[in-house]
């Protein structure tokens, strides 16, 4: 097992070096492919978004072969081209941008394959990897929708690898809408025209009424301004300025009751000289599998047999997409770590002996299983 989790983190960490920011993520997938391909696995390509797959096939006669499981994880990271990839240890952990997220985690569907192969567990059914795209930000899990798309319930299940987060499992996805609110003025000289409507100005007093919409504690409801843009100028009133807002609830109808009132204020702050207009950028459905479904407990009790007690949890990930269509899905972590989205990311690399057993567990018992079956 040493010798699995050394060349694990080594491709983890050649995988990192890859830059895949979200829409961006070739390269990368390029290099992903070729390692499918010198693993030996079967039917290895790439679809129209960019998505990587592989199969690894059992010996068994096709009459008799289970339906298949999906095992997938996302290329891509939230860190533009040109950000400092630069990684370094500290005892027993691995820093570097996006090591945890996901670079771990698409190296562990390589990782998957070589202990299955040493152990010489022969599955009943095909085991399909899928290296993802466009999980992060804007991307909307165009990826992951995809995978659907193409397996659609002849799927076992989907199990999705994130590298961070060992002992939870995420078996609620997290309903989620972003906008981009724009402001349009005629804009100006900033001491000839002054008294005209700035774009700026305009979108700052709009973002502040935003801010103070009351969200529900129960069920958990959350709004984030996460990007201003605009002006042209420090002397210059700007013609145009944007935010770019993400709201997220635990409930769809929640969800919508926020939505609807964001673009009711943006409606009312238009007038004939300032244009307004709230666009859908992102909308990531919800969706869950009990927490007494057989996917979850048997994943549960696979961390259990690792000493990890297990965290059932909500959170907005690829399983959004098979679980908001009623399919079985969950999405487990390799090991624990801390900074995600930050470049100061890192991993521990101790856990990830037990979260490798446990992803092992899980999907030689998902094919013996009936789920999804």
């Amino acid at each position: 097992m040493n010798e699995i989790i050394s060349r694990l983190l080594k491709l983890a960490l050649q995988i990192q070096q890859i830059p895949a920011p979200t829409f961006h993520e070739r390269e990368r997938a390029g290099f992903v492919r070729a390692r499918f391909e010198e693993e030996g696995l079967q039917d290895v390509e790439t679809d129209a978004v960019g998505n990587v797959y592989a199969r690894l096939s059992p010996r068994c006669p096709p009459s008799t072969l289970h339906a298949p499981l999906i095992v997938s994880a996302h290329l891509d990271t939230v860190f533009p081209a040109g950000t400092d990839l630069a990684t370094f240890r500290e005892g027993e952990r691995l820093c570097g941008a996006g090591i945890g997220d996901n670079s771990l985690g698409v190296a562990g569907l390589f990782g998957l394959v070589w202990l299955l192969r040493e152990r010489g567990l022969e599955l009943p059914g095909d085991l399909w990897l899928a290296a993802n795209v466009c999980e992060e930000g804007l991307g909307d899990l165009r990826g992951m929708k995809a995978v659907v798309e193409r397996f659609g319930e002849n799927a076992r299940a989907y199990i999705i690898l994130e590298g961070m987060a060992l002992g939870h499992i995420y078996h609620r996805g997290l309903g989620v809408r972003r906008y981009r609110v724009s402001v349009n003025t005629a804009g100006g000289h900033s001491w000839i025209d002054y008294g005209k409507p700035s774009a700026v100005h305009e979108l700052a007093h709009l973002a502040s009424r935003l801010t103070r919409l009351e969200v529900p504690k129960t069920p958990r409801t959350t709004l984030n301004i996460g990007v201003i843009s605009g002006g042209t100028s420090v002397n210059t009133i700007a013609a145009q300025a944007s935010l770019e807002l993400d709201l997220r609830s635990e409930e769809p109808a929640a969800l919508e009751k926020v939505a609807g009132r964001v673009e009711r204020l943006c409606r009312g702050a238009a007038r004939p000289d300032v244009d307004v207009k709230a666009e859908v950028i992102g909308a990531r459905p919800a969706g869950d599998i009990p927490a007494a479904h057989p996917l979850v407990t048997l994943a549960a009790d696979c961390l259990r047999a690792q000493g990890i007690e297990p965290k059932l949890a909500i959170g907005s990930t690829d399983a959004n997409i098979p679980l908001s269509r009623g399919l079985p899905a969950v999405t487990l972590g390799l090991t624990t770590g801390g900074g995600a989205h930050t470049t100061r990311e890192y991993i521990h690399i101790a856990p990830l002996e037990k979260g490798l057993e446990a992803l092992v567990g899980v999907v030689s018992r998902v094919q013996l299983s009936a789920i999804g079956g």
